[in-house]
C-alpha cells in the first residue's frame, strides 16, 4: 500500500474553497473584554494539562472586531503555506463526503481560518500560542501557520504529512461536532465527579479524532496513492510529539497521569495507526474501548 517513492504529492492539486484568510488582521478587544487575559489563563490551563476548550467557549466577546494590520489578508504571505492546507482541507472533504454518504447522511464541510498571532473565533478570540483548534460554535477550524515551525524545529516532527495530520485531526473534531460525540461529551463533563473523569472523557475525545485523522489518511492513500512509508512515520512522529506526557516533561518535568486531556504519545499513535490501518469509522469507539 506504500511505496519508498516521492513523499506526499500535494502541489498543482485541487484546493479547497472553504479557506478563509485573515493573515495581516487582529482582533481589536475592548479592555474588560476577554482579549488575551482569556487567552494567557487559557493557556496555563493547557499547559499543566487542562482543557482549554470549556473557557474559550465562554470567552466570545461581542465588542472583539477585525481590524486590518500592516498586511493585507494573505497579500503573498506564504502563498505555499496556504496552497498546501487548502489542498489537504479538499482531500478531507472528498474523502468525509463519501464516508457520510454511505452513512446516509450529508457532510457539511467546515472553514479552515488562517490567522497570525491571535484570532476572534465563535468561541472566544484565541493565542496562535494555543496551537491549531476547532471551533464547534462556529464550525471552523483555526491556523496560524508558524505552527508548522514549531512543529519542526520544537517538537521535532517535520514533514508534510506531519502538518497534514495536524488538519486532519482538528477535522475529526468536527466529525464528532457533526455526529453528536462532542455534545454528549460536554454533558458527561459537566456532570463529572471529579476533574479527572472529565479529563478522561477529554482524551477519549481527542484520541478519536487521532483515530479519524487515520482513517481519513487511509481512504486519501487509496483513492489517490499520494504517501509513501517516510509520510505515515512522519505522522507518528507528530502523534508522539504532541502527546501529553511527552509534552508534561518538556514543560514541567514530570509526567501527571491525572492531568492528560488529549492522552499519551503511546495512545496517539496507536489510536492514528488503527484508523490508517482499519480505514473503519465504527472501529474507533474510544469511548467503550477497554484499550486507551
Amino acid at each position: 500500500m506504500l511505496s519508498d517513492g516521492e513523499l506526499m504529492r500535494w502541489k498543482n492539486r485541487e484546493q479547497s474553497s472553504n479557506v478563509e484568510d485573515r493573515r495581516g488582521m487582529r482582533p481589536s478587544v475592548a479592555v474588560g473584554g476577554g482579549g488575551l487575559g482569556i487567552v494567557l489563563i487559557a493557556l496555563l490551563v493547557m499547559l499543566f494539562g487542562g482543557d482549554p476548550s470549556a473557557l474559550l467557549q465562554g470567552a466570545g466577546d461581542p465588542s472583539a472586531t477585525m481590524q486590518p494590520g500592516q498586511m493585507q489578508p494573505g497579500g503573498g504571505i506564504d502563498d505555499e503555506g496556504k496552497e498546501f492546507v487548502s489542498v489537504v482541507l479538499k482531500d478531507t472533504e472528498e474523502v468525509w463526503d463519501e464516508i457520510f454518504r454511505r452513512m446516509g447522511r450529508r457532510y457539511q464541510k467546515p472553514t479552515l481560518v488562517l490567522f497570525t498571532d491571535r484570532v476572534q473565533s465563535g468561541c472566544g478570540v484565541a493565542s496562535a500560542a494555543m496551537g491549531p483548534f476547532y471551533c464547534p460554535l462556529d464550525q471552523k477550524l483555526y491556523i496560524d501557520l508558524s505552527f508548522y515551525d514549531e512543529l519542526k524545529n520544537r517538537f521535532r516532527a517535520p514533514g508534510e504529512f506531519a502538518q497534514a495530520y495536524v488538519i486532519a485531526h482538528e477535522v475529526g473534531h468536527h466529525v464528532q461536532n457533526l455526529l453528536g460525540t462532542m455534545r454528549e461529551v460536554q454533558g458527561l463533563q459537566q456532570r463529572s465527579r471529579s476533574k479527572t473523569q472529565a479529563n478522561e472523557l477529554s482524551v477519549r475525545l481527542e484520541l478519536q479524532a487521532d483515530f479519524y485523522a487515520g482513517v481519513w489518511a487511509h481512504h486519501i492513500q487509496k483513492k489517490k496513492n499520494i504517501l509513501n512509508r517516510q509520510d505515515l512515520e512522519d505522522a507518528l512522529r507528530a502523534a508522539y510529539a504532541i502527546g501529553d506526557d511527552n509534552l508534561q516533561r518538556q514543560m514541567q518535568g514530570h509526567v501527571d497521569q491525572s492531568s492528560f486531556t488529549h492522552g499519551s504519545s503511546e495512545q496517539r499513535m496507536y489510536w492514528f495507526k488503527k484508523g490508517w490501518e482499519t480505514g473503519d469509522i465504527r472501529q474507533g469507539d474510544t469511548f467503550t474501548s477497554s484499550r486507551l
